[in-house]
């Protein structure tokens, strides 16, 4: 968003006078009692382009430079966009205005400014040898930090004047509007929205840690790599006063040597991505990943894979060249990892003499910390090699089938491959399903505190994210999915484990296990559990599996393909079959999401009820229909199965 930039002041809506400037005591005085959350209020609006360290130093020089003295500018008034100085004391027949409101307002218009003049403009506090950066938060942080990265700097703004400062509306958009911004109204509807979508509260998790700028890690830089440059730099200075003294005696120095370009001009070249960008960036997916691996220097075996990707994809004359992830010999094969900004390519060359190829291509677009944590690197014999995200410092493998196991550690080369992981989701007994292998990953705490999270192979390059959504609590907001590498949430994977083959090679990206309904049985037989578990695709098509948990058993009741339903954008679900008691009488079992207040069923049964579940008798087993009544007086149609075997 670019911030007009006038001679003078912008313009202010006329019945909202242009602030006047406090003395030079209560100014400072103000400064200091409110600092901290003026640093905040600009590490939230500035761009997070900056990077989180220079983003920390940038909202503390704002800060400090609030009462400097800008040049051309009046007392108590904005010359060229400038900030205003300080004044001299007021007299008593001038009542002095708010000192905090008017750095605020200084803040805010320093704040907005592009990243380029944030960066050059101020003089930034300096760190040497240190990079600085907050505290890191959860999944809900996390979330935050990333729909804050995408949104405008005046949404961003407007959020955290509201939320954070606690002002009205209208003092919002007054304050945008004198800081330049051409839509203040819009950028308010749009910090409207984004609060709303978050859960727990945005001001909440605002007011925490994870976006305190005054309470940071400290972390070296590069120390390798700070020890190479002292090492070439000393080399340097030698070859240099070596080659004067040449010069001086006379003779000329031989020319150094040229690079050996083995590329042909109109070769793709990768890009190369610095070590460190994954801990010091709000774009924690592949574009974070460095080049690894043995033979990444291997300029030859590169340009053979970026030769192939370019001859076989149809966007590849035209894209941006892709980026290097990992080029190693694996098994026996040669491997290369690329990533083009949409898509992940694994190129392999197999063989005695390496003669065969093949190349892989899949969508990776909008991957996160989770869907970008592991990529298969190859696959042989039922085990798979795995090469996980420079950002995971914890691996370990478990079988879903057994929650109460501890997850076996995962040994991990230098370079980030793992060892060979044997799939058990891939053979069966005579009982069926024996098992299904999961990795069990933690992130950094430089990115993300204490986040764990499972991925299970579904046969495509990136390992599919599992998580977990309990039941609502009575009165209670809607959850959101949680991570399920607790003991609640390994215990309900345990029960879907089994149907996560049945999704292998569909280009599944996540499975979130969503228990919308609990309801008693009648007979006294115990208890249902209904469970939505919704698989969405790279590409963004979506599959339901409708599933009702009755004493020993997970039985399947119908599949929906191509559907927002059990996700943020089909929150209200119902669905219904019949089902045995342990006597052999038949029941229509019916249960809705927590939005339902009401079912009825029509055709060869016909009940009602107030509320989310209806259990009625039934002497038939012929189609029935569901409707479920919502708020505001619509109503909702249902999913419908034909029967459910008995629970004995």
């Amino acid at each position: 968003m670019r911030i007009p930039q006038t001679n003078g002041a912008p313009d202010r809506p006329a019945s909202i006078p242009a602030p006047r400037s406090p003395s030079r005591d209560a100014a400072e005085a103000a400064l200091v009692e409110h600092y901290p959350a003026l640093v905040r209020l600009a590490h939230l609006i500035l761009s997070p382009a900056l990077g989180r360290h220079r983003r920390v130093l940038a909202a503390h020089a704002l800060v400090q430079r609030g009462l400097a003295r800008s040049r051309g500018a009046r007392a108590g008034t904005d010359s060229g966009g400038a900030a205003p100085a300080v004044p001299p004391p007021r007299t008593a027949e001038a009542p002095e205005p708010s000192a905090h409101d008017w750095l605020r307002a200084r803040v805010v218009r320093g704040a907005l400014r592009p990243p380029l003049t944030v960066s050059t403009g101020v003089a930034l506090p300096k760190a040497l040898g240190l990079r600085v950066f907050p505290r890191a938060g959860g999944t809900d942080e996390l979330a935050l930090d990333r729909a804050l990265a995408a949104a405008e700097p005046a949404t961003r703004a407007a959020l955290a004047l509201t939320a954070l400062e606690g002002l009205a509306p209208s003092s919002v958009i007054a304050l945008l509007h004198a800081a330049g911004v051409a839509a203040p109204e819009q950028a308010m509807d749009s910090a409207a929205r984004l609060r709303a979508n978050c859960a727990p509260d945005a001001a909440e998790l605002l007011r925490g840690p994870e976006f305190d700028p005054c309470t940071v890690h400290l972390r070296p830089t590069d120390l390798l790599g700070r020890r190479r440059r002292v090492r070439l730099a000393a080399l340097t200075g030698v070859l240099g006063l070596l080659a004067g003294t040449a010069v001086a005696l006379g003779r000329e120095p031989e020319p150094p040597p040229q690079p050996v370009v083995s590329a042909a001009p109109e070769d793709v070249v990768p890009v190369r991505v610095p070590a460190e960008r994954w801990a010091d960036t709000s774009r924690v997916d592949f574009t974070a990943w460095p080049a690894r691996g043995e033979r990444a220097t291997d300029a030859d075996l590169v340009r053979r894979a970026s030769a192939a990707w370019k001859g076989d994809s149809p966007g590849a004359a035209v894209s941006e060249p892709p980026s290097l992830l990992y080029a190693g010999v694996v098994d026996g094969r040669n491997v290369v990892l690329l990533h083009t900004g949409r898509t992940l390519v694994r190129y392999t060359e197999s063989g005695a003499g390496l003669p065969r190829t093949s190349l892989v291509e899949t969508r990776a677009d909008d991957s996160d910390v989770t869907t970008a944590a592991a990529v298969v690197l190859a696959r042989a014999g039922g085990r798979t090699r795995y090469l996980l995200a420079p950002w995971i410092t914890e691996a370990g493998v478990r079988d879903l089938r057994k929650p109460g196991a501890a997850a076996r550690s995962l040994r991990i080369t230098a370079d980030g491959a793992t060892e060979p992981v044997t799939d058990t989701g891939s053979r069966s007994g005579p009982g069926g399903c024996t098992g299904v292998t999961a990795l069990q990953l933690r992130s950094s705490t430089r990115i993300v505190e204490d986040h764990a999270f499972l991925l299970v192979d579904l046969g495509g390059l990136s390992p599919t994210h599992l998580t977990w959504t309990p039941l609502p609590s009575p009165g209670s907001p809607a959850r959101r999915p949680h991570e399920a590498t607790g003991p609640l949430g390994l215990a309900a994977w345990s029960h879907s484990a089994c149907s996560l083959p049945l999704l292998r090679d569909s280009g599944v990206r996540s499975v979130n296990r969503w228990e919308f309904a609990a309801q008693t049985l009648p007979e006294h037989a115990g208890r249902a559990l209904w469970i939505c578990s919704r698989a969405d695709t790279w590409e963004g098509t979506g599959r339901v599996d409708v599933t009702v948990e009755v004493p020993g058993r997970a039985v399947p009741v119908t599949t929906v393909r191509a559907t927002a339903a059990c996700g943020r954008f089909g929150q209200d679900v119902l669905a219904g079959t019949y089902w045995s008691a342990p006597t052999g009488r038949r029941y229509l079992l019916a249960a809705g999401s927590r939005r339902v207040l009401g079912i009825g069923a029509e055709g060869a049964v016909k009940a009602g009820v107030r509320g989310q579940v209806l259990a009625v008798g039934a002497d038939t087993s012929e189609p029935f229909r569901l409707t479920g009544h919502l708020p505001g007086g619509s109503s909702m149609p249902g999913w419908t199965a034909r029967s459910v075997e008995g629970s004995g």
